[in-house]
């Protein structure tokens, strides 16, 4: 797999949570050849299955998430749309972005952005608060035909950012999707010892519940939840932030199963892939809570991928932490281990 390519292909994609058709008709387009079943639930996430061929055997889900942050209109005024946002949208960052709306055909549109000849300077020096924003689409307001609920999205796709790293909208958490699809291909030739699924759950960003669904119905006995976390960057606190090109972070702390994080641990050193560990006090703000507390209580591990700029159009990943995100996670799948038997 061209990890370029797939990643350019999903984040062209539009796929705000709640909205997520698009982009999971390509996921499961890219998941079919991988696996031997896929079937999508009611809630829009996809899931994949590859059975090991033994009865009962254990089963062991994978979760990435489809949906992104976005954007849902509220109404018009004077021609220009009031909006409010789908996710933890910054509202600093908003000011001008290109926005992409999603009716047939799609709307371009812009959020609007004062001058600065026309601000006082206590003006520019504060954030604009998202009701006093407005988007933009070029009509004058007997033209603006545009209902209102429809949601949108950052325009833009992903390209490469020098000669390791990608940037682009929605890489929280296509990127992770790709991992997954990269350690389906690295499985393929393996004998395994779970049935495993795969799962690319919709509506992470505001509520989790196509994962916690999703888990219900599977009912597997372990959970890995890949995800994002804050990559370093030079204004970023040292203690929250993990190191781009320094390998996927390993979550640890009382939400994590403790035998799954010493196992991945274990594989990482085993396999020489470079890791990094990442303390989860409380809730790690992936699919993993929803999933540990599904029916009696499942096994479950976070596995993240380091992204900076997080919650932006701009977001950052490296080429060598997807390749050793998906061997870490072609590894535990093949090998999670004894404890596995008393799931």
């Amino acid at each position: 797999m061209d990890i370029q390519t797939t990643l350019e292909q999903l984040c062209a994609c539009s796929g705000p949570s709640g909205f997520e058709g698009p982009v999971a008709e390509l996921a499961q387009t890219l998941l079919t050849p991988l696996v031997n079943e896929v079937y999508t639930t009611r809630l829009g996430s996809v899931v994949g299955v590859r059975r090991c061929g033994r009865d009962n055997a254990p089963r062991l889900l994978l979760d990435a998430h489809l949906d992104e942050i976005g954007l849902l209109v509220t109404g018009q005024e004077e021609g220009f749309l009031r909006f409010r946002t789908i996710g933890g949208v910054d509202p600093r960052m908003l000011c001008d972005r290109e926005v992409t709306l999603l009716t047939d055909p799609p709307t371009y549109g812009i959020v609007t952005c004062m001058p600065p000849h026309l601000q006082s300077r206590e003006d520019m020096e504060k954030s604009t608060p998202i009701s006093d924003l407005f988007i933009d689409i070029g009509h004058r307001g007997d033209e603006v035909h545009v209902p209102v609920g429809t949601p949108g999205t950052f325009r833009g796709g992903c390209a490469a950012l020098g000669d390791e790293q990608f940037c682009g909208k929605a890489l929280d958490d296509r990127a992770c999707i790709v991992t997954i699809l990269c350690a389906l291909e690295l499985l393929a030739d393996r004998k395994l010892p779970v049935d495993l699924y795969v799962l690319f759950s919709t509506r992470e960003e505001v509520s989790a519940a196509g994962a916690a669904a999703a888990v219900w119905q599977i009912a597997p006995q372990m959970c890995i939840a890949v995800d994002v976390t804050h990559g370093q960057t030079p204004d970023g606190p040292k203690d929250k932030t993990f190191k781009m090109g320094g390998g996927p972070a390993i979550g640890i702390g009382p939400n994590m199963t403790r035998w799954m994080s010493r196992r991945l641990c274990e594989l990482a050193d085993r396999e020489h892939i470079d890791y990094q560990r990442e303390v989860m006090e409380s809730h790690s703000g992936t699919n993993a809570w929803p999933m540990q507390i599904s029916r009696e209580g499942v096994a479950t591990a976070v596995v993240s991928l380091p992204l900076k700029y997080m919650h932006t159009p701009i977001e950052v990943v490296n080429r060598a932490d997807m390749e050793s995100v998906a061997r870490l996670l072609a590894a535990f799948v093949s090998e999670p281990g004894e404890e596995v038997a008393v799931c």
